[in-house]
């Protein structure tokens, strides 16, 4: 028997390959399917099952693309229904793959059709569930995501709560925990580093799990929770129809234009121009009008928050030889209009001698001295969790989340300050807010975290989650 975890950072998301005798599965794959492909290719094995755990919101699963060129059955849990040929198992469906076997348990409360996916060794052990957005290490899936007519937040709160007591939590403290996500995923609240654990520690250390009654459940795991991003229903509503295999958005993203086809494409389709360069690099130069998100942060996330149509004509400005990862880390959140890239990047833009941007990035030290001298505005653009725990005393909370909400209450003719923890997404609010008239922006290079290296008077530290409750 073998049990991999294939990891994926930028989205905080965990796939599985389970392999035995010959046969294998795969467990809430990404929407690039080759890498399960190699992998049972290589071993020798046949792919004889996809399972959900859900219909994925934060992302746009392989499943249909892998389906067809595995010849793999599409396995969803109880209730749910698909566009695609698919088997809906009943609760406690077995499935043997070799010599193990793949027991589903309907574990509603995230979502209608979430199933935990239990596996038994071949001496008949439990040996491990794949518990998808149901249980996560250190929390569970947020109940806000499935609500239908007169079902609230708070019914899919009861129902996770039967769910973890009823199907979970009786499973012997060995049983290992196999997530979908760990931290920095929007599906939960105050998930873990740690990507799996044992059943039996995370009854003694996850809050979710130690509640002593349903209410005290509802209460603790409904407080708190921020809107979702908008992308979510979008992406939920793609995985349950058929999917445009990710070749086809290959074959129309990776497009090379030189500087002046670039240009002309740009004003004739008013695609966006998105620039995954590092933050700092950007700042010193950039094509006018142009976002930075950088490719080297939670970028797909963030392009799913910020952008608003998936069916957005997008053309890329990215480092060298980095162009297909951006298209597939674009099409993983549901955005497959990529129409072209920049060839040879932002150098050759400039050697064509064509207009150029540029954002002011200062020290912290340069930003406190300008906030002791003058009357400055300044905005946080972290999440207001962050804001909350602490901030600086004159700085405006204006989450990057909401920018969409708030840059209407901007005056174009003020200058304005913008840091966030690191940097990373000050950067990506100074682009947009320049690229919508916005001309004097400057960045705090290292945000917060230089930012506490001054002598510039901070709010009173906050645990977070006392930071919620107020």
């Amino acid at each position: 028997m073998k049990i991999e975890q294939i990891y994926t950072g930028c989205l905080a998301e965990a796939a599985y390959y389970i392999e035995s005798n010959g046969e294998a599965a795969i467990i809430d794959p990404l929407r690039e399917v080759e890498t399960y492909l190699r992998k049972a290719e290589k071993a020798g094995a046949k792919i004889k099952y996809i399972f959900e755990t859900h219909f994925h919101a934060d992302f746009v699963s392989g499943h249909v693309d892998l389906a067809e060129k595995s010849g793999a059955r599409i396995i969803y849990g109880p209730t749910a229904k698909t566009q695609f040929e698919s088997h809906v198992a009943t609760d406690g469906e077995q499935f043997r793959i070799g010599n193990v076997t793949i027991t589903a348990l309907h574990t509603p409360g995230h979502t209608l059709e979430s199933t935990t996916y239990l596996l038994t060794d071949e001496s008949g052990k439990d040996h491990c569930i794949f518990s998808g957005d149901t249980l996560f290490i250190g929390d569970v899936g947020r109940p806000d995501l499935a609500q239908k007519g007169d079902l609230t937040m708070e019914d899919l709160a009861g129902m996770l709560y039967d769910s973890l007591n009823e199907k979970i939590k009786p499973l012997a403290d060995d049983v290992i925990v196999y997530p979908a996500h760990g931290a920095g995923s929007a599906c939960g609240k105050s998930m873990s580093k740690e990507t799996f654990d044992t059943l039996g520690h995370q009854k003694e250390v996850n809050y979710a799990l130690k509640a002593e009654s349903k209410e005290q459940f509802i209460a603790e795991v409904t407080e708190g929770i921020m809107p979702p991003p908008q992308y979510f229903a979008k992406n939920a509503a793609i995985n349950k129809g058929e999917i445009e295999s990710i070749d086809n958005v290959y074959q129309k993203g990776l497009n090379p234009l030189m500087p002046q086809a670039f240009e002309d494409t740009a004003n004739q389709t008013g695609a966006i121009l998105l620039d995954t360069r590092d933050p700092q690099v950007f700042a010193k130069g950039f094509i006018p009008n142009s976002i930075n998100i950088g490719l080297n942060g939670q970028f797909a996330p963030w392009v799913g928050a910020l952008i608003t149509d998936l069916k957005q004509p997008i053309l890329l400005i990215t480092d060298r030889d980095k162009e297909e990862e951006t298209i597939t880390r674009l099409t993983r959140v549901g955005y497959d209009s990529t129409i072209g890239y920049l060839d040879g990047g932002f150098e050759r833009w400039t050697d064509s001698g064509k207009e150029i941007d540029t954002i002011e990035s200062i020290s912290a030290e340069a930003f406190e001295l300008a906030a002791e001298e003058n009357d400055i505005t300044a905005l946080d653009v972290r999440k207001p969790g962050e804001y909350e725990s602490e901030h600086l005393e004159f700085t405006l909370s204006r989450p990057l989340d909401f920018i969409n909400d708030w840059t209407n209450e901007v005056d174009p003719k003020s200058t304005y300050y913008i840091h966030c923890a690191g940097g990373y997404r000050s950067m990506i609010a100074a682009s947009i807010l320049k690229s919508r008239g916005v001309e004097n922006v400057i960045d705090v290079a290292g945000g917060y975290g230089a930012i506490k290296n001054t002598s510039l008077k901070r709010t009173d530290f906050a645990c977070p989650s006392k930071a919620m409750k107020a």
